[in-house]
């Protein structure tokens, strides 16, 4: 079921909020610039959860979206429709997990409301929230305008964020590894070699931004389950996913049953 309307930055918040109350769930708000790879996390973090036995369901908030590499649980055009994706998200089980692929606009989650009055609707619902910026790097310039995006988004949301780097199996290991762990140095060394000498003193108070460690990222590599399982372990980490979860006999592995029946014995 989807509603296909222009995406609308106003809100009327009390609107949108009733009575009604859903009990504590998770979800992942992911973000980033158009081409980062959004659609193709939210793809194989639904099937890699499917897997691993976590019912989880993807929602579209891109209305330029007409072709989906995952099944689409529903989608949301208008900020205004907040009060019936309350409803819709009654229907569903507490435990189920909730991925948000949104667009690629990233004014959005940087200085306009509308994410915001989002995360603060879901949170409002009783949901635990994760926001995943996505950002792929290919030179030292993007990487610094990405490190201001997801800075701007973590104060404008004011949520547990996860900075992935994606697309990491298109990037060479030795030069992935200078950008998870960069020195101020390097980026300005390389800005330095692209800009004329007016530029050097924004280009340095800029790389100055990385070292007080406020942003850092977690690669993603898609060909890689253990990459993509790390992954999710930041994520859940962030929202202490699962700690209210009643655990299922069903879930628990055979081997862990056995090895606890022979220390009884």
């Amino acid at each position: 079921m989807k509603v296909r309307s222009p995406f609308h930055q106003h809100h009327h918040l009390e609107a949108a909020t009733n009575n009604q109350s859903i009990a504590m769930r998770s979800c992942q708000i992911v973000m980033g610039p158009a081409g980062t790879g959004k659609s193709t996390y939210c793809k194989n973090m639904h099937e890699f959860c499917a897997a691993s036995g976590r019912l989880t369901y993807v929602v579209n908030l891109d209305p330029a979206a007409d072709h989906f590499e995952y099944p689409v649980a529903f989608g949301v055009y208008l900020i205004q429709n907040l009060d019936w994706l309350q409803d819709l998200l009654l229907e569903y089980s507490d435990d189920d997990y909730f991925i948000f692929d949104c667009p690629g606009q990233i004014e959005l989650y940087s200085h306009l409301p509308v994410m915001k009055h989002l995360c603060t609707a879901l949170q409002e619902w009783g949901f635990s929230i994760c926001g995943i910026d996505s950002l792929f790097i290919s030179d030292p310039a993007k990487f610094i305008s990405g490190i201001l995006c997801s800075l701007s988004a973590m104060v404008q949301l004011e949520l547990p964020h996860v900075n992935v780097l994606t697309k990491c199996d298109l990037v060479d290991e030795h030069e992935l590894e200078k950008y998870l762990d960069p020195s101020s140095g390097y980026l300005l060394e390389t800005l330095s070699s692209a800009t004329t000498d007016k530029w050097q003193p924004l280009s340095r108070a800029v790389c100055n931004i990385n070292d007080y460690s406020m942003v850092a990222f977690v690669p993603m590599n898609i060909q890689d389950e253990e990459s993509i399982e790390m992954v999710l372990h930041h994520i859940d980490h962030a929202i202490n996913y699962g700690e209210d979860i009643e655990p299922k006999v069903s879930q628990i592995h055979p081997s862990i049953v056995a090895e606890t029946m022979g220390a009884m014995q």
